[in-house]
């Protein structure tokens, strides 16, 4: 089966720093992790294209992987970044479209879980913002803590042209077992047709040295009913997932937590959405 990896990263600390990455229990990712490193491993996993998703609220970053993506027959896809509250966001978008590699731009991200406002997906200059991301045509990927899908609801209900992805699965207290209210919240975003989910970043909101599938199968049954299949992705949050799970380690722990759909449906998880959701090529 032909894999889409919808979620991944890649930083050049030379280039760039990833100032949140801090404190010793990051070590292990404060390192340079380029595509020429991933490539090996998606390609050994049956991996045939991906989503390579921005990492830090930097102008710069997002031309760069549209460049990148440009030059790989891998990158198929380019979640970016830009300010969603100035002004001028829908003639940057466009301006984003026009650089080399600028038609591998799939979505935009900004991250929310970080700002201390709880509304602040629903503030009016962030609204426009994302009404113009619908305008161009993007999805709009939210990645937020699970306190925070209550304001997601609010931001899809009030912008039903706009496809909201939401990363992670809104990051569930896995390590702590805790279901709820995170289903409850996630079941009310779920019910709203302009959203989809990643089935990404499980194992690092798991106990890092010890988790299991099992630890990580209530929170993914729970997503499998709430969206379904089809409206389900794949997502490997590589290198970040390097801090609890190898590359082949997650996928392989994402293939035993859908092992009871049937073959269809699990094409839909591992390759279709995405390419549907993203407007990917089928190549």
């Amino acid at each position: 089966m032909s894999v889409v990896d919808a979620h991944h990263h890649v930083w050049d600390l030379a280039v760039r720093d990833q100032d949140w990455i801090t404190g010793p229990e990051l070590a292990p990712i404060r390192s340079d992790f380029i595509l020429a490193d991933l490539e090996p491993e998606a390609r050994a996993a049956g991996v045939s294209a991906t989503v390579l998703v921005q990492t830090v609220t930097v102008a710069e970053e997002t031309p760069e992987f549209l460049a990148l993506a440009a030059s790989s027959d891998l990158v198929a896809g380019v979640v970016g970044w830009t300010d969603l509250t100035a002004p001028g966001v829908a003639d940057e978008l466009a301006r984003l479209r026009e650089l080399p590699g600028g038609a591998h731009l799939v979505g935009i991200r900004h991250q929310v879980q970080g700002e201390p406002d709880p509304d602040w997906l629903l503030r009016p200059d962030v609204r426009r913002g994302l009404a113009a991301v619908a305008a161009a045509g993007l999805a709009y990927d939210l990645v937020v803590q699970a306190h925070q899908l209550p304001a997601c609801v609010k931001a899809a209900v009030g912008l039903p042209e706009l496809t909201f992805v939401l990363d992670h699965l809104g990051k569930p207290p896995i390590a702590r077992g805790e279901v709820e209210p995170w289903a409850g919240d996630l079941c009310a975003l779920a019910a709203l047709p302009n959203t989809v989910a990643k089935l990404s970043g499980l194992v690092t909101e798991a106990d890092w040295a010890r988790w299991t599938v099992r630890d990580l199968r209530p929170f993914a049954e729970t997503a499998l009913e709430a969206f379904g299949p089809s409206r389900l992705m794949f997502g490997s949050d590589w290198p970040v997932c390097r801090l609890a799970a190898s590359y082949g380690e997650v996928l392989d722990s994402a293939r035993e937590l859908t092992a009871t759909l049937g073959a269809g449906e699990r094409d839909e998880v591992f390759s279709g959405t995405a390419r549907r959701i993203y407007g990917l090529s089928a190549g």
